[in-house]
């Protein structure tokens, strides 16, 4: 191997580095985000919103690093496919990062006026679960290069959708009930919407995986991807 290809690699292996340690550190500051959630640790939640800039500063690292190696190195085919999906992947990873801290925020406005029952509890932990496997699963899939793994993540998705749809359902019942106040379940219904994004945007990074591996483009008209009845929920797919 020459240098120049020597170079290549050792510059898009540092990219590949980076994006398994900017969806590292996602995936805990979803179960933080979770957490603070759950339990209005507004400790917690500074901690997390003041730590995006982090996750940021990385985003802007990376997508200069890609820049640099197509602008110096001219890479093609699987190559180019790879630096270019990347490319996307950070923009994902640092939108999720996003979402986390709006999480946080949500906590803090809502801190001290709601009282959560056990059913809508139990939701939120499970789409913070969910949403952390998805992560793990698209990253896994991406550190294989595994088209397989990448495409399985697209089911586990579903899961995750219907449990907002049922964490809707019960914060409606909720509400209509007295038990929450309607500025609070607004407040909850963002933040369920949120946990739904961060799902897609891990679907985005397997679909990334799949692209770069096998060339394949996704269709993103109205598909027949499986659903799930949000009543039927009891337990998550295999794989998360």
């Amino acid at each position: 191997m020459n240098e120049l290809r020597k170079a290549y690699h050792e510059d898009l292996e540092t990219a590949r580095n980076q994006v398994v340690r900017m969806a590292a550190m996602v995936v805990e500051k979803v179960a933080r985000a979770t957490s603070v959630l759950l339990d209005g640790d507004l400790e917690g939640a500074e901690y997390i919103i003041k730590g995006d800039a982090e996750l940021d500063a990385r985003a802007v690292e990376t997508e200069e690093h890609c820049i640099q190696i197509l602008a110096l190195q001219a890479p093609v085919a699987g190559e180019l496919r790879q630096v270019l999906a990347i490319l996307k992947m950070v923009s994902d990873i640092e939108r999720s990062g996003d979402l986390a801290a709006n999480l946080c925020k949500i906590a803090r406005r809502i801190y001290g006026h709601h009282t959560l029952d056990p059913k809508m509890r139990g939701l939120i932990e499970r789409m913070g679960e969910q949403a952390q496997a998805l992560y793990r699963a698209a990253i896994d899939a991406f550190v294989d290069s595994d088209a397989a793994k990448a495409a399985a993540v697209d089911d586990m998705d579903a899961y995750l959708d219907a449990l907002q749809k049922q964490f809707i359902q019960s914060m409606f019942e909720a509400h209509n009930a007295g038990r929450l106040e309607l500025p609070t379940a607004i407040e909850l219904a963002m933040a369920a919407r949120f946990f739904e994004r961060i799902g897609d945007h891990a679907v985005h990074i397997a679909e990334r995986v799949r692209f770069f591996v096998t060339g394949w483009l996704p269709d993103h008209r109205p598909s027949d991807r499986p659903t799930v009845d949000p009543a039927a929920v009891i337990e998550p797919v295999e794989g998360s």
